[in-house]
């Protein structure tokens, strides 16, 4: 039949209509499992896995752990298996996850807001010394993980940690991870509310429940009323930022969808201010969210980020006050410009009640057992039997007396932690890497380390902020999009044309107000035997080329290409 005005549609061809698969998002009506992971939460709740490994793995030994136990549920008890010593960064890819497992673990320690008595600290200490050959690390999300645990080893670890008050409770798995706090909560001059109640609620509440802990993807919170803004609430699946309403007085500044890895996005504000009292509740309301109406059908697509950009802010807000709260939040401010630009804490700070505390600065977080039992002794030593962990892979100790402090400092000086560090040593960061990580293509801990001194040795002048944050691999767990210099491991060809160890470079990424995502510059990537170079020219040129009072992320995001490489 021919086209008439009459008839316009005989002029198409007839559109195949095919049924839409959905999300996955059980609140439509999509329960049916869509990829394995979903199919091994259908089939028993991570944290039933408990019992199987104090009953049975435990005794029976590496060999008898079902897979969807080893790869999926124990890490609901902050449990992974880690890399098998020499396996390259060309094999990560291709490689099954049988031949990548060694017959060790990962096992990581939840610290929620940061918060350690030097007593657990002392236990973490030993645990690492008896358990985990001495293996030590302090991560951007105040936890500390450990290395080399064996299976049988677990139920007398957890008896330890819980014997203090810890746990590793959903520490890792599709669940609510640690809630990352201001590491001075309660004890800042300058704090604009103290966010610990909101925590400890969370934390007794929520955490380790069933109503929560089969989500999507892992939940990341974020809870400090600083003014220097120094959890990083940008980029967590919800923030709670400390606001002073003009009517109502200080609260928080509510943040949803944030989140970095291959798909990087900042998290938006919703406008809505939330009393103190009122944070665990809403707290609950976004998680019921995510876990109602996440996106479960493709894993690459699970995180709250994506269901946030979809909806927008207007409607995320209406959902959650019309569907789970059942009630209108209050309208409040956007938090104030950070107070300063280093947000990590380090140095000597007298707190609000007339006493000091100190933050110092391990190298790339990377610790060991005797080190922490040490701060733990050097702390109690010097007054103090409280410690904290900062997203900044940091740590300070709290309630020291004026009298007390330089004995203190010069103590953490012979164990090379300082608390006058270099930009350079306060200023890098580094994830995991090949070293442990069954997903790192290059090496990270030992060539920051090593970055750091080369650094300290060539550009001793160099007083700004700068953040050089090393990762693995793509998944940004050191957060490279939003350093300074960001530096994504991969395998890259040296000027011989044989692959080697690099990273992919991002250049001017910050936090802040102004947050934003470092600039690739086209095909800029540099080998790891090169990296000192590259870094030390750069920042000369910076150096060089700043106007008065400009941030090298402002350089950065202004300086022609040839510049930066």
């Amino acid at each position: 039949m021919a086209a008439t005005p009459q008839n316009p549609a005989a002029a198409a061809p007839r559109r195949k209509v095919s049924r839409h698969r959905g999300e996955g998002q059980w609140a439509a009506g999509h329960h049916t499992p869509l990829n394995g992971n979903e199919q091994f939460k259908k089939d028993d709740d991570g944290l039933n896995v408990r019992t199987r490994i104090e009953t049975i793995y435990s005794k029976r030994g590496f060999d008898s752990i079902d897979p969807n136990d080893l790869r999926g549920r124990m890490r609901w008890w902050g449990l992974y298996t880690q890399r098998k010593p020499g396996i390259d960064g060309g094999k990560t890819a291709i490689l099954e996850p049988e031949e990548l497992d060694d017959k060790y673990f990962m096992l990581r320690v939840r610290i929620d807001g940061g918060r350690l008595t030097t007593q657990q600290l002392r236990v973490i200490g030993e645990i690492s010394e008896e358990f985990a050959r001495g293996s030590a690390d302090v991560t951007d999300r105040q936890n500390i993980q450990l290395h080399w645990i064996r299976i049988e080893d677990v139920p007398e670890i957890w008896n330890r940690l819980e014997a203090v008050g810890l746990s590793t409770t959903e520490a890792c798995g599709d669940c609510p991870r640690v809630v990352i706090g201001s590491p001075v909560a309660g004890i800042a001059e300058d704090e604009i509310i103290d966010g610990s109640w909101a925590i400890d609620e969370i934390h007794e509440r929520y955490i380790g429940s069933h109503e929560y802990s089969n989500l999507p993807r892992k939940f990341k919170t974020a809870i400090s009323g600083s003014p220097l803004l120094d959890v990083v609430h940008e980029i967590n699946d919800i923030a709670f930022v400390g606001v002073e309403h003009p009517e109502h007085g200080p609260g928080f500044d509510l943040w949803v969808g944030g989140g970095l890895s291959t798909n990087p996005k900042l998290g938006v504000r919703l406008g809505a201010w939330v009393p103190l009292a009122e944070v665990p509740e809403v707290w609950a309301g976004v998680v019921g969210i995510f876990r109602d109406w996440g996106y479960r059908r493709l894993r690459t697509r699970a995180r709250l980020k994506f269901l946030v950009a979809d909806w927008g802010p207007e409607k995320f807000r209406q959902v959650l006050e019309d569907d789970y709260l059942e009630r209108k939040l209050v309208d409040g401010p956007a938090p104030a410009e950070p107070s300063g630009r280093w947000r990590d804490h380090v140095g000597v700070h007298r707190q609000k009640d007339g006493l000091f505390y100190v933050g110092f600065a391990p190298r790339v977080g990377r610790v060991d057992g005797t080190t922490l039992t040490k701060i733990a002794e050097v702390a109690e030593a010097h007054g103090s039997g409280r410690v904290r962990t900062t997203v900044e892979q940091k740590m300070i100790i709290l309630d020291v007396e004026e009298a007390q402090v330089q004995p203190l400092v010069e103590a953490l000086e012979a164990l090379d932690l300082t608390a006058k560090p270099s930009p350079f040593r306060r200023g890098t960061m580094a994830c995991t890497g090949i070293e442990y990580c069954k997903l790192a293509i290059v090496e990270t801990k030992a060539r920051g380390s090593q970055l750091i001194d080369e650094l300290e040795r060539r550009i001793p002048d160099f007083d700004e902020p700068l953040t050089i944050n090393l990762n693995g691999c793509p998944n940004a767990c050191a957060r490279i999009q939003v350093a300074d210099i960001g530096l994504k491991g991969q395998l890259v060809l040296n000027d011989k044309g044989e692959q080697v160890e690099g990273y992919q470079v991002h250049l001017g990424g910050a936090l802040g107000l102004e947050a934003g995502f470092g600039r690739k510059v086209r095909g800029l990537k540099v080998t790891s035997e090169e990296l000192p170079d590259y870094v030390e020219r750069v920042l000369k040129r910076f150096q060089a080329e700043r106007e008065e009072g400009e941030t090298f992320a402002a350089w950065a995001s202004r300086a022609p290409e040839e510049a930066l490489s």
